[in-house]
């Protein structure tokens, strides 16, 4: 019998204000989900944040010999961002021990069907909606990985993709080479793989340096029927073959910096790159990071607090 994982949930309670600066810290921290008061980091809208003064951030860990460590990371970092915040008195973090299914069960409290860009609809597993003719279906199971596709930093990604491989917006060149193939960094649960799969890729590859998310990616794409176009795995970056029409990576801002030059390594002559998980007010690391390379602005988008940044290489 397989034994049962116990995993710890780690509640903040913070200033509304510095709600997106400890969510970013805490998903670099623990490497798992944040949620914001109830409501995971991939479905809610970062305009309920305005609410009220003081918000609950909370994150996961595996309760082993290391959760005391990390615990205490945490409540550092909380003392370090009191300094900016006068009437703000961080409290020790408050813990409580879940069973592995709990975890992943309370994903589906609040993941419903939504309606994404002009033609997707993303719908859990366990949810039935009305369709329309036309419309692109991704049926998800998160599971334990990152990603649902309603958090603003997924949606400004399928948006994008749909206007590449649709040829709309500032993608509308009827001359472009229809992209082919797509390489997905970061794929968490396999959503924008799956969605190049549904629009026409014939070859996609998504990595992520999260085994238990190229699991649930695998499975979701295999509910999706696009395994035959999609390969998973936790290849590093640095070692995947080829170059692609499209690289997308929703990652953190200072991340996509550091990994800039690989991620351009792996583009094609005229092909776009997609960065989001950028805080709008990171917009310059990035736009300054990526400068030196040869590629081309073409679009910027933004919801709420996020924005995504799409380029074209030049040569």
């Amino acid at each position: 019998m397989k034994k049962s994982v116990i995993w710890v949930e780690v509640s903040c309670m913070v200033p509304a204000d510095m709600v997106d600066q400890l969510a970013e810290f805490l998903v670099t921290h623990s490497g798992n989900g944040v949620c914001i008061e109830n409501l995971a980091v991939d479905t809610f809208s970062l305009d309920t944040l305005k609410d009220a003064p003081v918000k609950t951030v909370k994150t996961y860990f595996i309760s082993d010999a290391s959760l005391p460590e990390r615990v205490a990371a945490i409540s550092a970092y909380l003392a370090r961002q009191a300094k900016s915040y006068p009437a703000f008195d961080p409290q020790p973090p408050s813990i409580t021990y879940l069973q592995e299914e709990d975890w992943a069960n309370n994903w589906k409290i609040h993941f419903k069907p939504s309606r994404i860009g002009r033609r997707m609809v993303i719908k859990p597993t366990w949810e039935e909606c009305a369709v329309q003719a036309g419309d692109v279906i991704i049926e998800l199971d998160p599971g334990m990985a990152f990603g649902t596709g309603t958090h603003p930093t997924s949606r400004l990604c399928l948006e994008t993709l749909e206007g590449i491989f649709f040829r709309e917006g500032p993608f509308a060149d009827p001359e472009a080479p229809f992209p082919a193939e797509l390489l997905d960094v970061g794929t968490g649960s396999g959503i924008l793989a799956i969605a190049a799969a549904k629009f026409g890729a014939g070859r996609v590859t998504a990595i992520d340096i999260d085994p238990e998310a190229v699991v649930v990616a695998q499975e979701n794409l295999e509910l999706n029927k696009v395994q035959g176009a999609v390969s998973v795995s936790t290849v590093p970056l640095g070692e995947v073959a080829g170059t692609f029409a499209v690289v997308v990576a929703n990652i953190l801002a200072e991340e996509l910096v550091r990994m800039g030059s690989a991620l351009v390594e792996k583009l094609k002559r005229d092909g776009f790159l997609v960065l989001s998980g950028i805080l709008t007010e990171k917009e310059g690391i990035v736009l300054e990071g990526f400068s030196r390379f040869p590629l081309a602005l073409v679009e910027t988008t933004r919801e709420a607090e996020w924005s995504c940044i799409t380029y074209r290489r030049t040569r």
